[in-house]
């Protein structure tokens, strides 16, 4: 059986260091089951829907005990998969930082589908395969705060430099998708439209001071260490994942917002500080890929299978739509006609009566 490697050798090798015996006392981490809410709170996610369809791994292991877990007892998917036709192609273009991809990662993943014959088999039988995305952000260079935090939907909310989409803490039945789901040697695994993502940091990234990845608000994502060489900690962020601090941005160090990865959960974002791009079509279904039917609900629109990003703004109910993480035509159908009957629409749509009702005054036509 493959359990958690101990080292893993980024920027473009790809070493594991298997290590036996007794399992490190220190690598025991809280399990982040329950920890949802609907407004932005430190060691939460902030998510955009409060139902969640099922899916995922339906078994656990001896690697969770209570309300804690231990990646290094955790398995891991089986395979060293190498993409060669991986494309990533980041740029500032004027004002915008302009992401281009095939959603295929530069660093080698498990064998998926998830073979019988692998030990994972007993826990996460993820049937999908990864397949290339056609990438296409447009996010701000340099972001701001917007208002008001925002919560963050199933599926991508970021982007990795080595390729891979962000997803948040969940999965399908908005538990800690870290610790259920199973992985692959670098943390990550396709969602049923293909798309492989990590739900927290990846040992294949490259830690340093400069971005392992970019959130949809623009702030740039940065590793599991801090300016000092310190570990970060859920005490040194706030209810969105990030703080102020000196890093490495657009080619220089500045002091700055952004965004770290945590080994601590929600381990990637809690909510959004600035303004996402609107992705469009957000599936109200949310994340978990559905267990043996099929694939992990993403929220980015498909066109062709593949997630595409504009700039905000357009049409009222569109943005309203994506601020809630839903899909346009859901949230019509769910307010009905004029005037709107928000308490129902909040039932069906399974989000809180005063968090819509504000969003969709916020958007409303002027």
């Amino acid at each position: 059986m493959m359990h958690r490697p101990a080292v893993i050798l980024a920027a473009g090798l790809f070493g594991v260091l298997v290590t036996g015996g007794a399992a490190n006392a220190d690598a025991w981490l809280p399990l982040g089951d329950g920890y949802i809410t609907t407004e932005p709170k430190r060691g939460n996610v902030f998510v955009c829907q409060t139902r969640f369809g099922g899916g995922g791994a339906f078994r656990e292991g001896d690697w969770i005990r209570g309300d804690r877990w231990n990646p290094d007892l955790k398995p891991v998917v089986d395979g060293s998969v190498s993409w060669p036709n991986a494309r990533v192609d980041i740029a500032v273009e004027g004002a915008e930082r302009v992401v281009c991809a095939n959603g295929l990662p530069t660093h080698p993943t498990g064998s998926y589908p998830v073979s019988r014959s692998d030990d994972a088999w007993q826990y996460d039988r993820n049937p999908n395969r990864i397949t290339a995305q056609e990438v296409l952000l447009r996010l701000p260079a340099d972001p701001r705060p917007a208002a008001r935090p925002s919560c963050v939907p199933m599926g991508m909310i970021g982007f990795a430099v080595t390729g891979a989409a962000i997803f948040n803490a969940l999965d399908g039945l908005g538990r800690d998708a870290a610790a259920h789901e199973i992985l692959d040697a670098c943390d990550g695994h396709p969602e049923r439209s293909g798309a492989y993502h990590y739900h927290g940091p990846s040992p294949c990234s490259a830690e340093s001071d400069a971005p392992v990845g970019f959130a949809l608000d623009g702030f740039g994502i940065y590793g599991v260490y801090g300016e000092d060489g310190d570990e970060i900690l859920n005490a040194d962020l706030d209810a969105c994942h990030g703080h102020v601090a000196t890093v490495t941005w657009n080619g220089r160090r500045q002091r700055i917002y952004h965004y770290h990865m945590t080994r601590e959960y929600p381990y990637t974002l809690g909510c959004y500080t600035g303004t996402p791009v609107s992705l469009g079509r957000q599936d109200a279904r949310g994340g978990g890929r559905g267990g043996n039917r099929g694939g992990e609900a993403g929220g980015a629109p498909m066109r062709g299978g593949a997630p595409v990003a504009g700039r905000p703004g357009g049409d009222p109910l569109a943005a309203a739509a994506a601020e809630l993480g839903v899909d346009v035509d859901t949230l019509r159908r769910a307010v009905g006609p004029p005037p709107p009957d928000i308490d129902r629409a909040a039932r069906r749509l399974g989000i809180d009566s005063d968090r819509l009702r504000a969003v969709m005054q916020r958007h409303r036509p002027r």
